[in-house]
């Protein structure tokens, strides 16, 4: 389960801006995930209280934003969504289609004391 070393990822980043923006703790962590991420929400869930306890973020809530896949189709010139990855294009049915967002996790807002 790859989603509990990104959990301690995210603790890591929490840490570093503590440091560098001084609060001392963490309320709320919004984590943006695209669906061509293969970051499955429900197990990031479950790391994520046992990646923050006894840290800076204890306790903190996690709002997990999901965000849709995206593609450019090479064959037909088109901006396209994405539901998975390597999947046909849904205008011309070619495959010649790279993707252009969705594909990424990140730390989206912190709400600290």
């Amino acid at each position: 389960m790859h989603e509990m070393s990104l959990a301690a990822n995210v603790l890591q980043i929490i840490e570093e801006s503590a440091r560098s923006q001084n609060f001392r703790r963490v309320r709320c962590v919004v984590l943006e995930i695209g669906r061509l991420s293969s970051v499955e929400p429900d197990a990031m869930r479950f790391c994520f209280d046992a990646a923050m306890a006894g840290s800076i973020a204890d306790g903190a809530r996690l709002e997990i934003v999901e965000t849709e896949g995206r593609g450019w189709c090479a064959q037909c010139a088109s901006d396209v969504p994405l539901a998975a990855l390597y999947e046909p294009c849904p205008h011309c049915g070619g495959y010649q289609v790279g993707v252009t967002g969705g594909d990424a996790m990140r730390v989206k807002e912190l709400e600290v004391e």
